[in-house]
């Protein structure tokens, strides 16, 4: 097995096409292992972690291309990866000489005369430099890059306030402005309800039942993160839900997020009773009566969130919470549970969306199961091997600990689809549960690897657990949500409404187990 490693000199790419062109390379034959990334310091170490190697001479206006495979399979990627990096969009009709290459936000700003948008994927090293000088010519800020410290963070947002500008980040992943979607964000309708939130998994979810449910979407603002840390204050939160409040198009707002800091908490709260508008508050795993406030709407879920919000757009009555398992779905999960052997017990959860994640373990915890996972919810422990489940075992696979030299799950599944083969084929596993994440920047057709991924696992063993998932994204997709849905069930996967409902399925069949 050979690994090589070519280095491009001065060569700056954004980190989604990279992971992009990384996931393409990875699949083809004979490559095991391959990772395109430019070379700051945190990226070369994690090429060694991941027996990528190293490139001492790399710097971070470096792009590195590491493959790890059989001789020819090497030599065939790094061709494939150059060809993907070389490529140039067509010229457009009329158009006789290239222009100068944009350098620099200044000159893009000149090109662009009306923007008021920069997004920045740089290294975390660089990114507060290039927000700050976004910030500086008047623009808001989307900041998709990540390990940016706490204290270039607050700086940055302290500025953004200054100016009346927002700053989306760091790590802001997903957005929706003035319905384009940005980043890891799905096609959703336009409408009257307006969305903060820290911006990943969770506002993609509340998003799309939002337009599932036949609403649309005004705005949806990421935050980061970090933003309800007390160091930082909730500052574009706050800003977002102003915004909001002033918007003629918004009629009802969404506010999501992990805990909040107490003192956090009640600045937002108060903010929210003077927006003048109906706001659903979902602070995920926050005490109900923390959040119930007059003017505010407490949500238990996401999905709660989402048809909340669109009652009140509709001015009807508030439904009924989705945390709760509906008497026809118990007797459907009664029937698959008799099939399982007594020794299948556990609940092994599965998820590209560390939101999703985190929301299932608290459902778990709710209906009195405690796991374990890489990134563990308060009452819950840290797994001591990652990649080896014990008892219930809830796993996040988008974290940091699983993407070292690899592309995000949601544009490469490969790594999603191996840990589920294993837990099926674990003889302790009562339900494998997995989120399906669509939309912009995802793979192009996640369900067809699961598919042979299960039918591998079928050939393997005539006993397997119960596998329930939930499809985020919207029938506009690029994916088609239905589509994926459908190819999911033709394989006998349970199909729930919501990342909520499945948790709940799943808590209950692991209950049924344990009474066996």
């Amino acid at each position: 097995m050979a690994t090589k490693i070519e280095n491009f000199k001065n060569m700056y790419q954004d980190s989604v096409s990279l992971m992009q062109i990384s996931a393409h390379i990875s699949k083809l034959p004979g490559v095991e292992q391959a990772s395109v990334v430019m070379g700051t310091p945190n990226n070369l170490a994690q090429l060694v972690d991941a027996g990528l190697g190293e490139c001492a001479d790399a710097g971070p206006n470096d792009l590195l291309i590491a493959v790890r495979g059989s001789d020819e399979a090497c030599e065939e990627a790094l061709r494939v990866a150059r060809e993907r990096l070389s490529a140039r969009p067509e010229k457009s009709s009329g158009q006789t000489a290239e222009a100068p290459p944009v350098n620099s936000l200044a000159m893009a700003c000149d090109d662009v005369q009306d923007s008021n948008l920069a997004l920045i994927s740089v290294p975390g090293d660089y990114a507060a430099a290039e927000a700050i000088k976004a910030l500086q010519l008047g623009m808001n800020v989307m900041l998709f890059s990540d390990n940016v410290s706490m204290a270039h963070e607050k700086a940055i947002k302290t500025l953004a306030r200054e100016k009346r500008l927002i700053v989306m980040g760091p790590d802001c992943g997903t957005a929706i402005v003035n319905g384009m979607p940005l980043g890891f964000a799905n096609v959703v309708k336009r409408g009257g309800i307006g969305v903060v939130g820290a911006s990943g998994t969770g506002l993609q979810e509340v998003t799309c039942r939002i337009d599932q449910l036949g609403a649309g979407i005004s705005q949806a603002l990421g935050t980061g993160g970090h933003d309800l840390h007390e160091d930082i204050g909730g500052i574009s939160m706050l800003f977002a839900l102003d915004a909001l409040a002033e918007d003629p198009d918004t009629h009802v707002i969404v506010l999501i997020s992990k805990p909040p800091a107490r003192s956090v908490a009640e600045r937002v709260l108060e903010r929210a009773q003077k927006a003048g508008k109906p706001v659903v508050v979902n602070f995920l795993g926050a005490p109900e009566e923390e959040m119930r406030v007059p003017g505010v709407t407490p949500a238990h879920t996401l999905a709660d969130a989402a048809q909340f919000a669109v009652a009140l757009l509709n001015k009807t009555e508030l439904p009924d919470t989705v945390a709760r398992v509906e008497a026809q779905d118990e007797a459907t999960l009664a029937q698959h549970a008799q099939k399982l052997n007594a020794r299948r017990k556990f609940i092994r959860g599965v998820f590209a969306g560390g939101t999703f994640c985190y929301e299932s373990q608290l459902l778990c915890q709710r209906e009195g199961l405690t796991a374990s996972s890489n990134t563990p919810v308060k009452g819950n422990s840290k797994l001591d091997d990652i990649w080896k489940s014990t008892q219930h075992t809830i796993v996040d696979l988008g974290d940091d600990d699983f993407t070292r030299g690899r592309p995000h799950p949601m544009i490469d599944p490969t790594l999603r689809d191996e840990r589920i083969r294993a837990e099926m084929l674990d003889p302790s596993t009562a339900v494998v549960l997995f989120d399906l994440v669509l939309g912009y920047g995802a793979a192009d057709e996640p369900a067809q690897g699961l598919i042979a991924v299960i039918d591998e696992a079928r050939k393997a063993t005539s006993e397997l657990p119960v596998l329930i998932a939930h499809v985020c994204g919207t029938e506009a997709d690029p994916q088609t949500r239905s589509r994926q849905i459908d190819t999911l069930k033709k394989s006998g996967v349970l199909i729930a409404g919501c990342n909520a409902q499945a948790a709940l399925w799943a808590s209950r069949i692991a209950q049924m187990q344990a009474k066996k």
